[in-house]
């Protein structure tokens, strides 16, 4: 644990800190042990009698966020994806700035129906989901009015492997893909592709989306993990940067998607 790691740093015993705060000599081992949580009072006297004030605002924010930072998919989806992908839209209409990378399928936000469709079918499939699809897909379609708004900002950045990576037919990718060059010309999308023979500067990674700079989620197999902690948000920030450099942008991007809708 963080807190306690900052006590040991700056040499001083549960209870020395304890007389230092002013508090019950039991209070730090309660909070050590994860069986109290402190307060953000708690966690700023914490850090100033530890000299660690810098850490103060990191540490509030990840207490906050503890509790729905990670989000079990049969937790979230016990009454099926349409609840998912609904429950996702106030984020998606307060945002202004969206950053996205994806290392191997099209973003949500840039599907077609068919693509949506088998997409979440075989994840709908694979995790037993309850509900239908089809009432998924229509969530995630109505979505999609945030990028036609035009009120807001997309940086996207893929991988190659997400323009080949076949979901369905060969004419349901050629479909997606066809769409994917016309988002890619609108004022408000800005994409970019990496290519597979790239020599790297960075390492592929698990996707991940930034919203407005200060909220970051990203998923695994089994849970979807939000991630508010500043200096956490940060270390994505540069990721996309980084990731964003190797990218090929405008007519290389083009050649990319028509490469790969030529040999779909």
């Amino acid at each position: 644990m963080r807190l306690r790691d900052i006590r040991r740093d700056a040499n001083l015993s549960g209870a020395a800190l304890a007389r230092a705060a002013n508090w019950d000599r039991t209070k730090v081992y309660k909070i050590e042990a994860t069986t109290t949580t402190p307060s953000d009072t708690d966690i700023r006297i914490w850090c100033a009698v530890c000299d660690a004030e810098e850490q103060t605002t990191d540490l509030i924010a990840m207490v906050r966020a503890v509790e729905t930072m990670y989000v079990e998919w049969w937790r979230a989806a016990r009454s099926g994806l349409k609840a998912v992908q609904r429950g996702a839209i106030p984020l998606y209409e307060r945002t202004t700035t969206f950053q996205i990378y994806e290392p191997g399928v099209i973003p949500g936000l840039f599907q077609t129906r068919e693509y949506a469709t088998a997409r979440m079918g075989r994840f709908t499939e694979f995790h037993g989901f309850p509900g239908a699809v089809a009432d998924a897909v229509q969530a995630r379609m109505e979505k999609q009015r945030v990028v036609r708004s035009g009120k807001r900002t997309f940086a996207v950045v893929l991988e190659e492997s997400a323009l080949w990576l076949r979901i369905g037919s060969r004419e349901l990718m050629r479909q997606q893909l066809d769409h994917l060059a016309r988002v890619a010309t609108w004022p408000q999308v800005s994409l970019g592709i990496i290519p597979r023979d790239q020599d790297r500067r960075i390492w592929s990674v698990p996707n991940f989306w930034i919203f407005d700079g200060r909220r970051v989620i990203t998923e695994t197999p089994t849970a979807e993990l939000n991630i508010t902690t500043p200096g956490e948000v940060e270390i994505y920030r540069r990721l996309f940067v980084e990731l964003s450099a190797m990218a090929l942008v405008g007519a290389g991007a083009e050649h990319l998607i028509a490469k790969a809708y030529a040999q779909s």
